[in-house]
């Protein structure tokens, strides 16, 4: 009997979605269940037709030996500090005008693992869970008090070419749910520098973040080893345990409302509907249309600005 009484408490244990691959175990709720099987990855993987390999370590390490990483002597840290004492983003939310280029300490630095500027790099420091929604699939919820500014987690996936991206997209059908995010960010002269990930098949628990229209989450490009960035997701405000993780799959949260968000109609067919229950819910998930036709020359942005989407098919929840 008291075997038998132990076991559902021992499989709560036992099972850890992350695969013991993160830096802390991410359980399931309710006890028993788990999603649907999925190849666990911590950090991105190559994928068919990615211009790099996010593997490679490709940046110069800064040579912070004596000194701590400071602007002005840091090669790391171009313009100004990333993170706070705390180890919070600087600038997050409406206190700043769009998403400043993030650029931390990687293998090659020669500062220490203590170093201020080390800090998507250390993976996992809060304890989350993937638990089933009422209408949305599953979710991800935190299990600690997150406070604003901090690192919560990543989106990583396969990188992919955008011509790969495309035939993903089309091989999809009403009843699938789409995964991938298109990360654009305007560097200077009106480029635009494109990395398309697709967590699908080989992914992290970033995969199971729901959207929302009022997001606790802001997803900022931060850039170690390479050029290749990691998507990082910061809490945009204190999170209180148990509260759901979410993020605007438009990445609106700092950008202006495109004017395509605004119909109901992808393609002549209606939108995938809304779930997240906020008072400014837009009813409909966020739409790219521009994935689903050839790549055209990019507008004028505003250097330093990144922006985010992930689009959905035609029909059903979240």
């Amino acid at each position: 009997m008291a075997a038998s009484e132990e076991e559902p408490e021992a499989l709560m244990e036992q099972l850890d979605v992350a695969r013991s691959l993160e830096n802390l175990p991410v359980s399931a709720w309710p006890p028993g269940t788990e999603p649907e099987p999925f190849q666990y990855t911590p950090d991105h993987v190559a994928g068919p037709g990615g211009d790099t390999d996010p593997t490679l370590i490709t940046f110069p390490g800064c040579v912070c030996l004596k000194t701590p990483c400071l602007p002005g002597t840091c090669s790391c840290l171009r313009r100004e500090k990333n993170y706070d004492d705390n180890l919070c983003l600087r600038h997050i939310g409406s206190e700043a005008k769009c998403a400043e280029p993030v650029f931390e300490c990687n293998v090659l630095c020669q500062c220490s693992d203590h170093c201020r500027n080390r800090v998507v790099q250390r993976g996992l420091q809060f304890h989350l869970q993937v638990f089933k929604t009422d209408r949305k699939g599953w979710g991800l919820r935190t299990l600690d008090f997150i406070p604003k500014g901090r690192f919560v987690c990543e989106y990583a996936g396969e990188v992919l070419g955008f011509p790969e991206v495309q035939r993903r997209i089309q091989l999809q059908t009403i009843h699938d749910s789409n995964y991938i995010i298109a990360v654009r960010e305007h560097v200077y002269n009106g480029q635009v520098m494109e990395t398309f990930v697709d967590p699908t098949s080989i992914g992290n628990i970033g995969r199971f973040l729901n959207h929302s229209c009022e997001p606790n989450l802001l997803m900022i490009p931060v850039r170690i080893n390479s050029m290749v960035p990691k998507l990082a997701l910061f809490a945009a405000k204190d999170i209180v345990p148990e509260e759901e993780l979410s993020y605007d799959y438009s990445g609106r949260f700092l950008n202006l409302l495109d004017s395509e968000d605004k119909e109901r109609l992808d393609n002549g067919k209606l939108r995938k509907p809304c779930y997240c229950g906020a008072e400014s819910c837009a009813a409909f998930l966020p739409y790219d249309s521009s994935l689903y036709r050839p790549l055209e020359k990019p507008n004028t942005g505003e250097e330093g600005k990144a922006e985010q989407k992930r689009v959905w098919p035609h029909s059903g929840g979240e």
